[in-house]
């Protein structure tokens, strides 16, 4: 799965919380919404920013683009998040474990970068 897949596979399933998102759609969602965020960034600083009136990359000029972005991608990232566990064969639930510092993230990470079940499991066929 390239770049653009799987971007445009995330995308199509805005809202999908259902089914399996193999390794590499999700991390290459991972790489677009960094992506994405650091050029929403730019031009809150390069454009938003003076037309705001204030200088440019102001700290305090707050970045609205940046942050509509953010909003309109994050529920896709969670919904590929809860289909990268279910690859796993996890429950999406899993997911809130992310909310206990640093061991949770810790223990997500290591829980995405593990290769999906072979087969069908419990949450459907094996997306490759």
């Amino acid at each position: 799965m390239s770049f653009i897949d799987a971007s445009r596979t995330v995308l199509s399933k805005y809202a999908t919380f259902t089914g399996r998102a193999a390794r590499p759609e999700y991390w290459w969602w991972v790489l677009f919404v960094v992506l994405v965020n650091i050029a929403a960034s730019l031009i809150d600083g390069a454009v938003i920013a003076p037309a705001l009136g204030f200088e440019m990359f102001a700290g305090n000029a707050g970045q609205p683009l940046t942050f509509l972005v953010t909003l309109a991608l994050l529920l896709p990232y969670i919904a590929v998040g809860v289909r990268r566990l279910h690859d796993i064969d996890r429950t999406g639930w899993w997911l809130l474990i992310g909310f206990i510092p640093f061991i949770g993230v810790l223990v997500l990470l290591y829980w995405f970068v593990q290769r999906g079940t072979d087969g069908s499991n419990r949450f459907g066929a094996v997306v490759r």
